[in-house]
């Protein structure tokens, strides 16, 4: 009987990304406006943001991912019946059912034959969504992917809430990930404590009635629907991220010099300072990239790899780590390198 040839195992490769935000900008100046008792100085120091793009009202996370997208297939000559897969990351889905998958599947125009999937986890999601990628490639179920991150944190957010509104912007963000001989992901890690879950939440809109949601730490200050208790996201990080990098490292037998760059989740300035401080790594190889658009949860890292690319500050053939963490509590990392030009 004759033996099929084995053919080499495929991989994930990021291609070109596309990042589209609200036409609604929001500046630090514009809240000073509205809010005169507001340190709006002080606030930016810490929080490394000056402005952010806000939805307008009945603009939802899935308009966002439609327009990006749309921006990609036109910007690089992307015909949507090659898609084969949508992955699509987000906090704030349309609806609770059916998935925002579904409907992004139909205004896209991919064919009917195309997976589609939601799935939930904020700002590590990038990189789980990246191994999923990989996964799907690996396995042969899939060779072109998008990978679609979109997010509308202000929908969750009172007017009056000056620890939310100044941090969270709106964006999408959507990859395209392809089937290629070489490996440019690997070493993938992850992580979860449900223990923190209550630190970063919104406890309406599900199931669970919010009387019987888990109780946040401290006593709630703001009126928003989404609670975050701060202090205790950035204990959590600084604990965390530093040894997931090394666990990295060890166990792909890289050492930290190699690294070119470490992409991060832009969370605020002050808690990447603190990861540059802990980790003992150089401002130049982990750049913050959130001045002019804020925390947009799951998009902030592929915006940042966008500007990256966008300044040539990415190059070719060097090894980055990519890291994911946050909301849940749940965190991700991984080893890249680029392959890709315009």
């Amino acid at each position: 009987m004759p033996v099929k040839p084995v053919s080499p195992v495929p991989h994930a490769s990021l291609g070109p990304i596309a990042v589209h935000f609200p036409e609604r900008l929001e500046t630090n100046a514009d809240l000073q406006l509205e809010f005169p008792e507001w340190n709006l100085p002080q606030i930016a120091t810490k929080t490394g943001i000056e402005q952010r793009y806000i939805a307008a009202e009945g603009e939802t996370a899935s308009d966002l991912a439609t327009a990006a997208t749309e921006k990609l297939f036109r910007e690089h000559n992307i015909d949507p019946a090659s898609i084969d897969f949508l992955l699509y990351c987000t906090q704030t889905p349309d609806y609770p059912l059916p998935t925002t998958a579904c409907l992004l599947q139909d205004r896209l125009g991919l064919r009917t034959s195309c997976g589609a999937l939601d799935f939930n986890l904020g700002c590590s999601g990038f990189v789980y969504g990246l191994a999923m990628a990989e996964g799907l490639i690996q396995s042969r179920a899939a060779k072109r992917i998008l990978l679609v991150t979109s997010e509308t944190y202000s929908k969750y957010i009172d007017p009056s809430d000056r620890s939310l509104r100044t941090i969270f912007g709106d964006a999408a963000a959507v990859t395209l990930v392809e089937s290629s001989e070489e490996q440019t992901l690997w070493g993938f890690q992850f992580g979860t404590d449900g223990s923190g879950a209550d630190t970063l939440m919104v406890a309406d809109g599900g199931a669970r009635l919010p009387a019987d949601a888990l109780s946040p730490r401290h006593r709630k200050r703001w009126p928003s629907r989404l609670y975050m208790d701060g202090p205790s996201l950035i204990n959590f990080t600084v604990e965390s991220i530093p040894r997931l990098v090394e666990d990295i490292l060890a166990e792909n037998n890289v050492d930290r010099s190699s690294i070119n760059l470490f992409l991060m989740h832009q969370a605020t300035r002050k808690m990447l300072e603190q990861l540059q401080l802990r980790m003992d790594v150089d401002e130049t190889k982990m750049p913050i990239e959130l001045a002019d658009c804020g925390n947009t949860v799951s998009s902030t890292i592929p915006i940042l790899i966008e500007r990256m690319r966008r300044t040539k500050r990415l190059h070719t053939d060097t090894t980055n780590m990519l890291i994911g963490f946050g909301v849940g509590w749940s965190w991700a990392g991984c080893l890249w390198k680029d392959t890709y030009s315009e």
